[in-house]
């Protein structure tokens, strides 16, 4: 609530609002113990202890054209009320020069003292009588400095879509999430100084996407048409993308404007004098060092330059439809433009458009309705499905247009030759004019496959195939087929959301996880090996709205579930209660659960940003901590004694199987480079670890590898053994108490279902859970065998051994208790008794609704950088 008049803050009394700054309402107060008026910045919430501490640092400066820093309450702060006017622009040369240098003479103070600006730029300059005053010294540091410099570099939207901080005048290295130094200052002010010469920012654009881009990659404008060339020489190495090519500190460079303002010259060259024979042959050396020098530069210059993934997170407002709720997302093909739907006051849905450059976002009447929408090639339509429907709308409005009646909701892709190819569940594509018309069949269901449905076309790029995920018999597969001659072939089983990007790479989902594998359009054929791109993408192939998109410029729009609604608790469930939540337990955003062998403690993946890391928690003592650092890890597996984990870990383009103590002392020990392989479980006597790996086409199988621990903390693998392999996809092997028997999961029927054979082999298979099923479990303590069931609750079935036969009774449920959760989320107790697992935070315990969508910038290049081999 504004404060009035006459209200206290402390000793301090309000006198009058002045305006709002970026933490808060700014106020006119008075000090009754000095008698002196301040001016008072109220936050929205309380401050940290680390930013009361750093206040307290920032309090202690004592400069003339710094603004003091007075006093620091629980949610305010109590400055110098400077009576001044912001910089601006234009100002004549010596103006500027006299104005830059107190700039720096400020700067120079505070870098002295180990204080860092971090958001210098003209609102925070104020011009007063007796010169410059620089206001919120080293106040503004960013909330992002957990991020990887190569992953995510800014949450820069606030709640009503607007840029939170001001990009125009940030450092590479801070848009990167990188710990700002004296150097990015610099940056900064010569941002500063090009806009008090020009009026003009040096680094702009129409959103804070292309401002970003901008940044990282403009080079620095010149000021010579209003400055002299020294000054212009200045300016641009202020704005290197390096900081190392800055000047690195701020004195040096006010010595440099001085020397400037008084009429420096520049230094010419002076005419070279003749030089005797017998250096000869060192100019001959010196000009082939320049030669390979200058061939180097163009070589560097002429390569293809990967540029570093940007996040932009954007709140689409309390009335959006979100991909956790109903709506999908469209991104225009220009990269400038967000559909999706909302719920208007009437209580109806409809499609909403949002340009990525304004907060606004603008209802499109006469789409009541609406759902699964896409723009047209142009951007200049949206194609969606309303009332059994198919329709198209201006994406500047009017009224709708009826392209055909598909009989129910489907989803579809518009083609460059003006034909919309639409699904139908329960049947296969279909081609329609986007002018009108009548279906026409373009893929045909495949019984003897067990085809159910062709969902979520994309036509290829010069309209000669067409790529669809397909469901068969309950289980996804990604498929393409060529449209004049009708074959069709399986690209990836077991994954769905395919989508091929202009970087030449086909994408996919696979449990939440996006993939990415270079493709070649021509003999549609995957031509790499499948990379993690975005872990956490709230996908669900049953609800069938497609949650992601990306626009031919390389913007990425997506729901990625890292926020407070996605995050889970940590719950016990016996056979015969409600899951109860454990103590001590904060919400995460949980990717594996692993219990070690005696039920002591819990291994758990928890995702951050994309990047996930191994924690322990101790469930007797009630403590975590932390066991990786590097890259990002999944799928842990224990030792048979509990003292160490093998787990998958990611960093940068590698990819490998490590070993490492579980109670993360040492160092990591590699096992396996093979890409995308994913410990399962130790054999019981520890000599074997079996892990499933992704293959190139999509397959997935299963593998050994034994593994001698004569020296635990040095063990030594050999070399991989395939297991199981095949078209279809198996994997989540667990091994049975004794060692004998290998539970897994298997597409080889169609669907997926739980198998067990023996181990090491050879022998029969026997299939366990026949209504579907994946994810099996042994218990320890009886000839039981579990799996998670399609109907979301968990299946146990009683086993007994007869001979080299394996006998399974019917399977039943373990409990009567639903549990919609992703099969790696849960574990079981040794003695079988319990289960731990994350589930989704209760609405009740205020887990809020997620209506953020989060844009990633130079997404392409990131597709390069992680799966090498597209265009």
């Amino acid at each position: 609530m504004p404060l009035s008049a006459g209200a206290k803050l402390g000793p301090y009394e309000i006198v009058s609002p002045i305006g709002a700054g970026g933490m808060g309402e700014v106020y006119k107060a008075r000090d009754p113990r000095l008698n002196r008026d301040v001016a008072i910045k109220v936050s929205k919430a309380e401050f940290t202890e680390r930013f009361t501490r750093e206040a307290r640092m920032v309090a202690q400066l004592n400069h003339r054209n710094i603004c003091h820093l007075y006093d620091v309450g629980p949610n305010y702060l109590v400055m110098e009320l400077v009576d001044g006017v912001q910089l601006k622009g234009p100002l004549p040369v010596e103006k500027a020069v006299e104005y830059a240098g107190q700039i720096l003479e400020a700067l120079d103070a505070a870098h002295r003292k180990g204080i860092v600006h971090r958001d210098l730029k003209p609102a925070n300059i104020l011009v007063t009588k007796q010169g410059i005053k620089l206001l919120d010294f080293g106040l503004a540091k960013q909330q992002a400095t957990s991020l990887a410099p190569d992953d995510v570099t800014m949450a820069a939207m606030t709640a009503q879509g607007q840029i939170s901080g001001t990009l125009q005048y940030m450092a590479p290295e801070q848009l990167q999430a990188k710990e700002a130094d004296p150097r990015s200052d610099i940056f900064s002010f010569g941002c500063v100084l090009y806009e008090i010469l020009t009026s003009r920012r040096a680094f702009d654009g129409a959103n804070a996407a292309s401002i970003i881009a901008a940044v990282m990659d403009r080079p620095a404008p010149s000021v010579s048409e209003v400055a002299p060339a020294a000054l212009d020489r200045v300016l641009k190495k202020c704005l290197a993308k390096d900081p190392d090519d800055r000047w690195q500190t701020a004195r040096d460079l006010r010595d440099e404007l001085l020397w400037i303002a008084r009429g420096g010259a520049e230094v010419l060259p002076q005419p070279a004098k003749a030089r005797p024979a017998k250096f000869v042959w060192a100019a001959a050396a010196m000009l082939t060092i320049a030669a390979a020098i200058a061939l180097a530069g163009w070589w560097r210059a002429t390569r293809p330059m990967l540029k570093p993934l940007l996040r932009l997170d954007a709140d689409l407002g309390p009335d959006a439809e979100t991909y956790a709720r109903q709506g999908g997302i469209a991104l225009s093909p220009d990269g400038t433009r967000l559909v999706y739907t909302i719920h208007g006051s009437d209580g109806k849905r409809r499609l909403a458009v949002r340009s990525l450059d304004s907060a606004q976002t603008t209802p499109l009447p006469g789409t009541e309705g609406a759902v699964n929408e896409f723009f047209s090639p142009d951007g200049q339509w949206i194609g969606f499905f309303a009332g059994g429907n198919l329709m198209k709308i201006s994406i500047l409005g009017g009224a709708p247009v009826t392209v055909c009646d598909v009989h129910g909701t489907g989803s579809g892709s518009w083609g460059e030759d003006g034909e919309i190819i639409v699904s139908g569940f329960g049947s296969g594509l279909s081609g329609v004019p986007a002018s009108g018309g009548s279906l026409r069949p373009v893929t045909q269901l495949d019984a003897r496959k067990g085809d159910f449905a062709h969902v979520h076309p994309q036509v290829l790029p010069g309209g000669v195939a067409v790529l669809f995920t397909a469901d068969v018999a309950g289980s996804p597969s990604i498929e393409v087929q060529t449209l004049r001659t009708g074959q069709r072939k399986t690209l990836v089983p077991g994954a769905y959301f395919g989508r091929y990007s202009p970087s030449g790479h086909l994408l996919y989902v696979q449990q939440g996880t996006l993939f990415a594998a270079s493709m070649d359009l021509k003999r549609l054929e995957l031509t790499g090996p499948p990379s993690p791109v975005l872990q956490n993408l709230e996908s669900d192939f049953i609800r069938g709205h497609l949650p992601f998109d990306f626009s031919r410029t390389g913007m990425f729009a997506g729901f990625l579930a890292s926020s407070d609604q996605a995050r889970q608790t940590l719950r016990w469930l016996e056979p015969s209660g409600q899951p109860r939540a454990l103590s001590a337990v904060e919400p995460a955003n949980y990717q594996r659960l692993r219990l070690s062998p005696d039920g002591k403690r819990l291994a758990q993946i928890i995702v951050d940003n994309a990047t996930g890391s191994l924690w322990i928690r101790d469930l007797q003592a009630e403590r975590m901590s932390r066991v990786t650092f590097k890259g990002s890890a999944d799928a842990p597996a224990w030792t048979p004694d509990g003292a160490h984990i093998a787990y998958y870990n990611t960093e940068g383009t590698k990819s490998a199987i490590y070993w490492t103590r579980a109670d993360g002392a040492g160092e990591p020990v590699l096992l396996t480079e093979k890409v995308q392989a994913h410990p399962d479980a130790f054999s019981p006597d520890g000599k074997w670890l079996v892990y499933h790996v992704h293959g190139t086409g999509g397959e997935v199988s299963i593998w050994k590898l034994s593994v001698d621990a004569g020296n635990p903390d040095h063990p030594r693998a050999g070399q991989p053994e395939a297991f199981l392999q095949g078209s279809s996809n198996q994997e989540y092997a667990s091994f049975s108490p004794d060692g004998r028997w290998i539970a897994y999961k298997s597409t080889e029927s169609g669907r997926e279902e739980v198998y067990v054979r023996p181990f090491p082999g050879p022998g029969g298979k026997w299939l366990i859970s026949g209504g579907g099923g994946t994810y099996p479990l042994w218990s320890g303590s009886a000839h039981e065998l579990l799996y998670f069931g399609f109907d979301g609750r968990i299946q146990v079935t009683d086993y007994t051994v007869q001979g080299a036969s394996f006998v399974a009774g019917k399977p039943r449920p373990w409990s009567p208790v639903q549990v919609a959760l992703k099969p790696s989320l849960f574990d079981l107790m040794p003695d079988g008794k319990r289960m731990v697992m994350a589930l989704p935070q209760d609405p009740a315990e205020g887990a809020p609704a997620n209506t953020h969508v989060t844009m990633l910038v130079n997404f392409f290049d990131e597709l390069r950088r992680r799966a090498p081999g597209g265009k």
